[in-house]
């Protein structure tokens, strides 16, 4: 029985609390993307955290961009980004203003509008793989370069919104190092999962691409 609680919008002050505090804290947490076909629901199973100008592995690291200048705004916005060329990933902004840390959400588990996320993730083989990566988590709930900077913290009036959910307990909560990031910032355990959960992403390792001779 989902309580009544689990159903309130997640408050700022959750978000303005230092990037490691709040990763592990986002673990259980229910995220809402509104679309014109109707909504659709996941539970947060994995996560990891990024420290802004302080972190190597950061987006940040080397000042604001245009590219990354959501992260230095309020926190519990979206920071949404465009890889490879290909895949959108999110971000949710953390800490005060201007500290430019975020929780990169890594991977869920599906649970209201599966057959939506379905329709969008062709190459799924189950459903415990529709949201399990980052890339496939945005892809799987329509997220893109036009939601960045959406209020997470907004409620339905916003398309994509954090609920509070249930937290998990400590105890069930795993770390390690964060995947594919290299140098100084490879040896911190600031990816945090949902220990057993069949929708967490296998970890791995930074590879360096190598040059064709």
């Amino acid at each position: 029985m989902i309580e009544e609680t689990d159903r309130k919008p997640l408050p700022r002050a959750f978000f303005d609390r230092p990037v490691l505090d709040v990763a592990p804290d986002l673990l259980g947490r229910t995220l809402v993307r509104d679309t014109d076909e109707g909504p659709i629901e996941l539970r947060l199973t994995e996560v990891e955290a990024y420290a802004g100008e302080i972190d190597p592995g950061s987006h940040a690291f080397r000042g604001r961009t245009a590219r990354n200048g959501v992260m230095f705004g309020p926190p519990g916005h979206a920071y949404v980004y465009f890889t490879y060329g290909m895949w959108h990933c999110m971000n949710v902004v953390c800490g005060p203003e201007g500290m430019a840390s975020g929780v990169l959400l890594r991977g869920g588990e599906i649970g209201v509008g599966v057959d939506l996320a379905r329709k969008r993730r062709l190459s799924a083989r189950h459903d415990r793989e529709l949201a399990k990566g980052p890339a496939r988590l945005a892809t799987a709930l329509g997220i893109d370069r036009a939601l960045n900077g959406v209020d997470v913290c907004a409620g339905p009036e916003e398309p994509l919104f954090m609920l509070t959910g249930t937290p998990v307990p400590a105890d069930q909560v795993r770390s390690g190092p964060r995947t594919g990031v290299s140098g100084d910032g490879a040896v911190h355990p600031w990816r945090f999962w949902i220990d057993g959960d069949p929708s967490v992403s296998p970890y791995r390792a930074h590879a360096p691409k190598r040059r064709r001779t």
